[in-house]
C-alpha cells in the first residue's frame, strides 16, 4: 500500500462574523467564544494526531487563499464554516474542488431550520461532508470524521 503524502494538519477556516461568537445573536450561536471553538479544535486534533490552523477572516479572498495554503501543505483536512458566504461564494466552492483536500463544512445551526435562503450552500457541493446543527461540538465531530476518513479501514 502507498504511503499517504498528507500531512498531519487540519486547517479550521471560519467566515465572516464568527470573530463575533458568545455575543452576536447568542439566543442563536450560544455564549461559547471563537477562542472556546479552537480550543475544542486543538483538544478533538491532538487526540488523532493532528495539528490546527485556526483561523478566521471576514474577507472572502482570504478564506480562498488559506484553502490554496491547505492544499500546497497536503493538508490532511479542511473544516470550514464559511457562515454568510455559504449561500454566496462560488469562489470558495471553485477553490475546495481546485486543491482536492477532504473538506468538511461545518455550521453551529441548523441552517435547514432556519430561514430558507439558508437553506442552499454552494460549499456543500464541493465539501466530503456536512455536519449542523450540534453548537460548537460539530467541529470536533467534523474533526473526528476527517480523522476516520483517513485512517486505513481494517479489513
Amino acid at each position: 500500500m502507498a504511503k499517504s503524502t498528507r500531512n498531519k494538519t487540519v486547517y479550521v477556516l471560519n467566515g465572516p462574523n464568527l470573530n463575533l461568537l458568545g455575543t452576536r445573536e447568542p439566543q442563536i450561536y450560544g455564549r461559547a467564544t471563537l477562542k472556546d471553538v479552537e480550543k475544542l479544535c486543538r483538544k478533538a486534533a491532538a487526540a488523532h494526531g493532528f495539528a490546527v490552523e485556526f483561523r478566521q477572516s471576514n474577507h472572502e479572498g482570504e478564506i480562498v487563499d488559506w484553502i490554496h495554503e491547505a492544499g500546497a501543505n497536503k493538508a490532511a483536512g479542511i473544516v470550514i464554516n464559511p457562515a454568510g458566504l455559504t449561500h454566496t461564494s462560488v469562489s470558495v466552492h471553485d477553490a475546495i474542488k481546485a486543491v482536492g483536500v477532504p473538506t468538511v463544512e461545518c455550521h453551529i445551526t441548523n441552517i435547514h431550520a432556519r430561514e430558507p435562503w439558508r437553506h442552499h450552500s454552494y460549499v456543500s457541493l464541493a465539501a466530503k461532508a456536512v455536519i449542523c446543527g450540534f453548537g460548537i461540538d460539530g467541529y470536533a465531530l467534523a474533526i473526528d470524521g476527517l480523522a476516520a476518513t483517513a485512517a486505513p479501514r481494517k479489513r
